[in-house]
């Protein structure tokens, strides 16, 4: 069980808000809004996850 939390409030959002980051750097210089609003996307969702996935599993 400690394992599976340690992977939803640490490891998993950290992996989804780098890549957000990425993209949401990579849309901006190209000039591409859909990258740049997947970046977004991608980083809430890295954010917001830990609240509601540990909810369930706790």
């Amino acid at each position: 069980m400690a394992t599976g939390t340690l992977i939803f409030s640490h490891i998993l959002p950290a992996v989804l808000g780098f890549f957000g980051i990425i993209l949401l750097i990579a849309g901006i210089m190209d000039d591409e809004r859909e990258v740049t609003f997947m970046g977004i996307g991608l980083f809430i969702i890295a954010c917001i996850s830990p609240f509601i996935i540990l909810n369930l599993i706790l």
